[in-house]
């Protein structure tokens, strides 16, 4: 029996965890009779979809990111275009997707599911033709996600008090939706754009969400007073936000989002700077993906 080539992409800085020790666990836990591992570390924002992309061109079918949802999409979108198959051991801040697969958050155990290589088939999404798996949106989340880019603390700590200093500050905007069809317009605090039902941290907000129905949840937090941001943290760590009046629901495939200005919006994490228009569609099971049995 032949063995498959695999390419672990490891991102030293993601989550603000050490990794040096990852390649010797990986030859330690990985079955070698199923596969031959190769290594790479990332040195910069985006190198991770250069090293996959080398990869997918060579002999590699399966490529696995080893850090967070910002590292998950950059080689997922290149496993997407080639065909390949994605694997995720979990180092991030959050780790929204791979807590949503239910892929471990210890590193041997994410391993060990790459051993057993039960492959499942998801969905992504496009924001403005930029692939997203987990998480896409605009408001304070982006926000948020721009001000984070650019600190030097790293992990769940970090991102919270960044949280709390920035949310006394920022104020709503108005924007303009079309969800297959149909118009609405809302005064919002954050558009998230969600395939699976969490950020990360097992925070949320779109609680019936799936990878595989061939629909996005568009969550609108809208307006509120910061008297009920406790309230919003709890309906989130609940897993209650489908019932909440703080935050609408509506699935969809193709959403149209005009805003007042330009400015900063985020994909599975990263922040990005976009126009006042933006247009979002999903791609129903097209993404390989391997995961738990």
């Amino acid at each position: 029996m032949s063995r498959s080539n695999i390419l672990f992409v490891i991102n030293p800085i993601s989550g603000g965890k050490n990794k040096a020790k990852i390649p010797g666990l990986i030859e330690k836990t990985l079955d070698i009779s199923k596969f031959t591992a190769n290594y790479s570390f990332t040195e910069y924002a985006g190198h991770a979809s250069i090293i996959a992309e080398e990869a997918a061109n060579k002999s590699f079918d399966i490529i696995v990111a080893v850090g967070g949802d910002g590292t998950i999409n950059e080689v997922a979108s290149i496993v997407l275009k080639h065909n390949k198959v994605l694997g995720i051991i979990p180092f991030g801040s959050g780790n929204g997707l791979a807590r949503f697969l239910k892929i471990p958050l210890k590193p041997s155990a994410a391993i060990n599911i790459i051993n057993n290589y039960n492959i499942s088939t998801i969905d992504s999404g496009l924001f403005n033709g930029k692939g997203f798996y987990n998480m896409a949106g605009m408001g304070f989340d982006a926000h948020i996600s721009s001000v984070f880019a650019r600190d030097k603390s790293r992990g769940l700590t970090g991102y919270l008090k960044l949280g709390l200093k920035e949310v006394l500050n920022y104020k709503a905007q108005t924007y303009q939706l079309n969800i297959d069809g149909i118009d609405y317009t809302f005064k919002a605090f954050i558009i998230s754009i969600a395939n699976s039902s969490q950020y990360g941290n097992n925070a949320h907000i779109a609680p019936s969400a799936s990878v595989k129905d061939g629909l996005l949840d568009v969550c609108i937090v809208k307006e509120f007073s910061m008297f009920k941001l406790p309230l919003l943290a709890y309906q989130m760590i609940s897993a209650g936000t489908d019932n909440s009046n703080i935050v609408e629901i509506i699935k969809g495939k193709n959403v149209k989002i005009s805003r007042v200005e330009e400015g900063p919006i985020h994909i599975d994490g990263e922040p990005f700077f976009m126009g006042r228009e933006i247009e979002i569609s999903v791609a129903p099971l097209s993404l390989n993906i391997i995961v738990p049995k």
